[in-house]
């Protein structure tokens, strides 16, 4: 099960061809669980060029699976804490949003399916993120 990132989303939409894109192909063309989190959504929806095109992106996102913290507080608390611990080693994650991201796929055991930087970091520093890329 797949965690799919903005990053790929976006590449997706606008028809790029990369490892990211084509994993994510495969996943929506077999059926296999692509989902996303209520940021990935946020982010997609205010990258939408037109009204026509917001009203596409929430009618096809809307049908897709999505994860959520699963303990909220505790939840935060761990990206804050990857962020930290990242900062801690001279990485900068330019953002505090994909670190919650990382922290919903390390809890739901999911593989983050990315093209950010960021990403490769924060698996390094936790290795219980599962991560493809492009």
């Amino acid at each position: 099960m797949y965690l799919v990132d903005t990053s790929v989303w976006i590449d997706f939409i606008r028809g790029k061809h990369n490892p990211a894109v084509e994993q994510l192909r495969i996943l929506l063309a077999t059926g296999q669980s692509a989902g996303l989190s209520s940021v990935i959504y946020q982010e997609i929806l205010q990258g939408s060029e037109s009204e026509q095109r917001f009203n596409q992106f929430c009618d096809y996102f809307n049908e897709l699976l999505f994860y959520h913290p699963k303990h909220p507080m505790d939840s935060y608390a761990q990206a804050a804490h990857l962020y930290f611990t990242c900062r801690q080693k001279g990485i900068t994650i330019r953002s505090t949003i994909d670190c919650l991201i990382a922290q919903i796929a390390i809890e739901h055991d999911l593989i983050l399916l990315h093209n950010d930087r960021d990403f490769k970091y924060l698996a390094d520093i936790a290795p219980q993120l599962k991560v493809f890329s492009g």
